[in-house]
């Protein structure tokens, strides 16, 4: 059986290629995602560490860059659990849309659920303000 998700969106009043761009560098990872990065991210070949996030040391697999938007990322955690996060940039008219999946974490209560996505909102919230401020 399938896992429950929830879709978290958010509008942003920037172009789609810029929030992309935006988004996708790891120096700018802990200016929004706060649920992942402190500012002390290393390249460790084809993937991130960072060694002090809320959930300890963690891995992070980013999808190769490309035209369509996708920051798909893959998070590794210190007991070995692997989470795929579905992560897209649309272009809407002139800006864009933040569309991120959250996916239930097994056995999680419907309270951890709510929070989880709440986060994933903040940090969309974060995103947005961030680009929208250096759209001027």
């Amino acid at each position: 059986m399938a896992r429950e998700i929830k879709v978290v969106s958010e509008t942003v009043n920037a172009p789609a290629r810029q929030v992309y761009e935006f988004a996708r560098q790891r120096e700018n990872l802990h200016r929004w995602a706060s649920g992942l990065a402190s500012a002390d991210i290393e390249e460790e070949g084809d993937h991130w560490v960072v060694t002090d996030s809320p959930m300890g040391r963690i891995r992070i697999s980013m999808a190769p860059s490309n035209d369509f938007g996708v920051l798909d990322h893959d998070v590794n955690t210190p007991d070995g659990m692997t989470t795929h996060n579905a992560f897209r940039v649309t272009p809407v008219d002139d800006g864009c849309a933040l569309t991120f999946v959250v996916l239930r974490a097994a056995g999680a209560s419907d309270e951890a659920f709510e929070h989880d996505a709440a986060h994933v909102l903040k940090d969309l919230r974060a995103l947005k303000a961030l680009v929208e401020a250096q759209a001027g």
